[in-house]
C-alpha cells in the first residue's frame, strides 16, 4: 500500500470472539479473529491496552492506523465508551470511536438509522433518538438478564427443569441433556454446576444447543423457554420504540438467533405483534464491517 493511503481499522469485540479488519482504501490489509479473553471494558486503561496489543498483533509491522473504530461487548454507556476512547488515543495518534458492539449492526447493513439487536452469548438492543443520543436496552449479563441469548436460554432451561423436578416429574429430554452437558448425575446438582462456572456467560452459553435439541426431540419445557426467549428479544425493540427510537429497521445479528430458525421465527412473530411496521433484517455482513464504516467516517 502507498503511505498516503489512509489505513482504517475496525474492531468488533464480541462476548466470545473478537474480529479486526483493516483496509487501505479498498485493499484488505488485515482480517484477524481471536478470542475475547482478557477484554475488560469496565477498566478503560486495561481495555485500551488490550485493543492496542490486538492492533499491534494484527497489522503489518510498522503500520499505523489513520482511524480506528471499536464496537465493544459490555460497553454499556456513552461515558464508559468515551473513557475507553480517551485511553485508546494515548496509544494511537489518530481519531478513534468506541461504541457498544450492537451499534455496529446498522452501519454494517449499510443503513444510516435503525435498531441493532444482538442475540449471541448475550442479548442487547440499541438505537438512537432523533438528536443522535444512543439508547441501549438489555445486555445485563447472564446472571440477571440476556434473555434470548444462549446463556440466558440455558439459565431459564435449568429453572424449567428444576420446576419440573419440584412437581415430581421424571427428567425429560431437556433435563437429561443438561445433566450430560454439565456432567452431573441429578437435577438438584445443576445449581452448583452453574455457580461454579468461572466465565458464566461463556460456560453457560456453550450448552445452548442442548436446549434446541431437546425442543426438537419434543420437550415442552425447552419449547417454552425458546418461545419466551423470542418474545423477550422482541420486547427489547418495543422498549426502544416506547422511548422514541426509530425502529422501522431492526438489524439482527448473533450466533444464537441467526443459527436457530425456531428462535428467530418466534422473535419475528412477536416483533410483528408488539411493534407493527418494524422490519427484521438478518445481518448478512460480519458486524466488523460496521466498525470499518465508522472508522472510514473519521478520516
Amino acid at each position: 500500500m502507498q503511505e498516503t493511503t489512509p489505513l482504517v481499522v475496525g474492531i468488533d469485540v464480541g462476548g466470545t470472539k473478537t474480529h479486526l479488519r483493516a483496509y487501505a482504501g479498498d485493499a484488505l490489509v488485515a482480517d484477524h479473529v481471536r478470542t475475547s479473553s482478557g477484554w475488560r471494558p469496565h477498566d478503560p486503561v486495561a481495555a485500551a491496552g488490550w485493543l492496542a496489543a490486538l492492533v499491534a498483533d494484527a497489522l503489518p509491522r510498522g503500520a499505523r492506523p489513520s482511524a480506528l473504530a471499536v464496537g465493544g461487548h459490555a460497553c454499556e454507556t456513552p461515558r464508559q465508551c468515551a473513557q475507553i476512547r480517551t485511553a485508546l488515543q494515548l496509544h494511537f495518534d489518530a481519531p478513534a470511536s468506541v461504541v457498544g458492539d450492537a451499534e455496529l449492526l446498522v452501519p454494517a447493513a449499510g443503513l444510516d438509522k435503525g435498531v441493532g439487536l444482538v442475540a449471541g452469548t448475550g442479548s442487547v438492543a440499541v438505537g438512537r433518538l432523533a438528536d443522535g443520543t444512543s439508547v441501549q436496552v438489555g445486555g445485563w449479563g447472564a446472571v440477571l438478564g440476556d434473555e434470548g441469548g444462549s446463556a440466558g436460554l440455558v439459565r431459564e432451561s435449568v429453572r424449567a427443569v428444576w420446576a419440573a423436578h419440584d412437581r415430581g416429574e421424571e427428567p425429560d429430554a431437556l433435563a437429561r441433556g443438561l445433566l450430560d452437558a454439565f456432567g452431573v448425575a441429578e437435577v438438584p446438582a445443576l445449581g452448583a454446576a452453574l455457580e461454579s462456572a468461572t466465565d458464566v456467560s461463556a460456560k453457560w452459553g456453550r450448552h445452548a444447543p442442548v436446549v434446541f435439541a431437546a425442543a426438537e426431540a419434543g420437550s415442552a419445557p425447552a419449547r417454552a423457554v425458546i418461545a419466551e426467549g423470542g418474545r423477550s428479544l422482541a420486547a427489547l425493540v418495543a422498549r426502544l420504540d416506547a422511548r422514541g427510537v426509530v425502529v422501522d429497521d431492526v438489524v439482527v445479528a448473533g450466533s444464537t438467533v441467526l443459527a436457530q430458525p425456531v428462535l428467530y421465527d418466534t422473535f419475528a412473530r412477536a416483533l410483528a405483534e408488539s411493534v407493527p411496521g418494524a422490519r427484521a433484517l438478518p445481518l448478512r455482513q460480519p458486524p466488523v464491517e460496521g466498525a470499518v464504516a465508522l472508522a472510514r467516517s473519521l478520516v
